[in-house]
């Protein structure tokens, strides 16, 4: 796909473009309507065109180039970073006084406490000092009016995005608090492009798993972010999330299942009307109707939409259950498409523009 400069009004660049979420962004803005993709970078496959390293692409026009960021921001009106957590910190920090809007797919942005951070990314947080809000936490479900002003975002996580969204319309009603379970089942994609043993093919295909229990890197994003739609809501109180994710043997998707003790007499009704408040006017979220089919990561694969199901019921020992599903391609909303949704937002475009096609089926 080669483009047509004369005709979109914007242009963008690609930091790191090797890896399976720069190859989604690349093929996001190649065929976006409004926004020219000018220049992708890497230290890797450097002059190669990109075609010969993401082998879905045609004739783009573009090589691999290795330049310094602040070099790749020059004369652009957004820079994606699609570099690795901890890589990403530094980057991001030298592109400070850039003129062009800054969207990073790393953790290193998203959490405010640095405490947190050097908890579960294992390392001092670089530049502790940008963690003050500056970044907007790029879900817009959650700061849909924040991002339209902002000139720096932190994309979210992929299990943060597919948690979530299932749970923050409970959280702005109040309905979360203290302790929400999950079991998250994810595709090898979101272990990266390069094989490592957990995700080799022969073990993995025939395989489940779960790995980093209750101390995966997602899990302090979530809960900042439940915390922060249950006081959009005006609520407070601790919100603890147990997260167990598992390895699944696919390559896209993650299916997300929590489970949230709810007052006794909540009612259907009520659950729908909550989550209906929160997104008719979602574009991405499609809330399946209670008693119906359940959400399923085949319905959304490389696509920009989240499947939410529901049901609720009683507990063994009588409390109120409600248990919320939800299912995302972890490279899509999970990952670049989220970016690029973000995009639209920060450059005053229409929120679904160029990122709304059907998923694959089957």
């Amino acid at each position: 796909m080669t483009q047509q400069p004369g005709t979109k009004r914007f242009s963008a660049a690609v930091v790191g473009g090797t890896g399976y979420g720069g190859a989604e962004l690349i093929r996001l803005l190649l065929g976006h309507p409004d926004v020219r993709l000018a220049r992708v970078t890497s230290i890797d496959h450097v002059g190669e065109p990109l075609e010969a390293v993401h082998l879905n692409l045609q004739k783009t026009g573009l090589v691999f180039e290795e330049v310094p960021a602040p070099e790749a921001a020059r004369d652009v009106d957004v820079v994606f970073l699609a570099l690795p957590h901890k890589v990403s910190a530094a980057i991001g920090a030298s592109l400070e006084s850039a003129d062009a809007k800054v969207i990073d797919l790393s953790g290193d942005f998203r959490l405010r406490d640095k405490d947190a951070y050097a908890r579960y990314y294992g390392v001092v947080h670089p530049h502790p000092d940008l963690l003050d809000g500056r970044w907007v936490y790029g879900m817009p479900e959650l700061n849909r009016e924040a991002l339209r002003a902002a000139r720096r975002v932190a994309s979210p996580g992929c299990f943060a995005t597919t948690i979530a969204l299932g749970l923050l319309p409970l959280a702005r009603a109040g309905l979360v608090k203290g302790r929400v379970q999950t079991v998250a089942a994810t595709g090898s994609s979101g272990s990266g492009a390069y094989a490592k043993a957990g995700t080799h093919h022969p073990v993995r295909a025939a395989n489940l798993k779960p790995y980093k229990v209750l101390d995966h890197q997602h899990r302090p994003e979530i809960e900042q972010t439940l915390r922060a739609a249950a006081a959009q809501g005006g609520h407070d109180g601790p919100i603890v999330l147990e997260f167990v994710p598992v390895s699944a043997p696919l390559p896209r998707g993650i299916l997300a299942n929590s489970f949230v003790t709810v007052p006794e007499a909540t009612t259907a009704a009520q659950i729908g009307a909550i989550f209906a408040e929160a997104y008719d006017d979602a574009p991405f979220v499609r809330v399946l109707p209670p008693g119906g089919r359940q959400a399923e990561v085949a319905a959304i694969k490389g696509s920009m939409y989240v499947e939410l199901s529901w049901a609720l019921g009683e507990a063994f020992d009588g409390t109120r259950q409600l248990v919320v599903s939800t299912a995302a391609d972890n490279l899509v909303k999970g990952g670049a498409g989220q970016a690029v949704q973000s995009m639209n937002l920060v450059l005053g475009l229409e929120e679904g523009r160029g990122i709304d096609a059907p998923a694959l089926w089957p």
